[in-house]
């Protein structure tokens, strides 16, 4: 797949006589809905005989527009999501800047400049997909200004138990640690990639020791509390118990979360490596234990029921 990262005024011209099928969102997440619009625009490449592609932007819009407690947490951040996207066999990965320069373009502007300046064919799209200056042009008025140079596809939303399957939805579930109904609404478990890091081996020394997972900023984590997991690095997965949270066993002031991955049946040096961690089942709550005996029989518990759900729970190909 070829990555084209695209900054308005300067690099847009990616200098190629190919035509493309377009699909356009931020896709974070990359949830059913947003594979839904990728897929179509796969299926119309292969009917026109072009490439098929894929437009995001980075950074979110919220975090050129709001403030410090607005800005909204990445899903999905790159390259995570550039490689779901070439595992959908798509040809081609738009990364626009949104910035200020872009977000002043009008709806006619930013056709013009990137659909047509990119020689598009056809774009794919949601029904709610806004583009242009304060999201002021509609799918209906990118028909419109396309003026035959390109055809459109709306895809209505998509849903699941009757509700509109969207980012929204799975970060409200992830704050609520459901990581279960997320990886229905993704197709997949939920994905956190970091790079382990040192930490306090107060795990070690418990006889529990773990990888401490840096992800990076403003990346969503599920609520405080211990999961059953499973963590990549180096292309192998293993099983893990996870727990993300502040340690309140051992910290009386707030602290950012941490991301402590203890490995099942591996000892080894994990630290520099980069890793992912797949959280497949909510295990309980963070909890401030009374002694360190206390947190250490609970944690042995942990670890049997993780293995246990682990074990009854299929590890998809691809996982790594």
């Amino acid at each position: 797949m070829d990555i084209y990262k695209l900054h308005y005024p300067g690099t847009i011209d990616i200098d190629s006589t190919e035509q493309y099928s377009l699909a356009i969102g931020f896709f974070d997440g990359l949830h059913k809905g947003h594979q839904t619009v990728i897929a179509e625009a796969k299926k119309k490449a292969v009917e026109l005989g072009i490439r098929s592609a894929v437009m995001t932007f980075d950074p979110h819009p919220s975090h050129l527009f709001g403030d410090g407690n607005k800005k909204v947490g990445y899903i999905t951040q790159y390259p995570e999501k550039a490689r779901l996207v070439e595992e959908m066999g798509i040809d081609a990965l738009f990364i626009v800047t949104f910035d200020w320069a872009l977000a002043s373009l009008s709806p006619k502007q930013f056709v013009d400049i990137f659909m047509k300046g990119l020689r598009i064919k056809h774009v794919t799209a949601g029904f709610d997909y806004t583009f242009g200056s304060k999201g002021a042009g509609t799918m209906e008025q990118m028909a419109e200004l396309a003026d035959g140079a390109f055809g459109t596809t709306v895809i209505d939303k998509v849903t699941d138990h009757d509700e509109k399957v969207s980012s929204t939805r799975i970060r409200q579930l992830l704050a609520e640690g459901n990581v279960e109904e997320t990886a229905e609404l993704l197709d997949r478990p939920f994905r956190t990639v970091g790079v382990v890091v040192d930490g306090e081996k107060r795990g070690r020394l418990l006889g529990f020791p773990t990888a401490n997972v840096l992800p990076k900023p403003d990346t969503v984590l599920p609520a405080n509390g211990v999961y059953a997991v499973r963590f990549t690095t180096d292309g192998i997965t293993r099983n893990g118990v996870c727990s993300v949270g502040v340690k309140p066993t051992f910290h009386e002031s707030r602290i950012p979360p941490i991301v402590e991955v203890n490995v099942l049946d591996f000892d080894g040096d994990l630290y520099g490596k980069e890793a992912a961690v797949d959280w497949i089942q909510y295990l309980r709550p963070e909890e401030k234990f009374d002694s360190v005996d206390a947190l250490i029989k609970q944690m042995v518990v942990d670890k049997q029921q993780a293995r246990e759900i682990l074990e009854l729970t299929e590890d998809p190909a691809g996982s790594s």
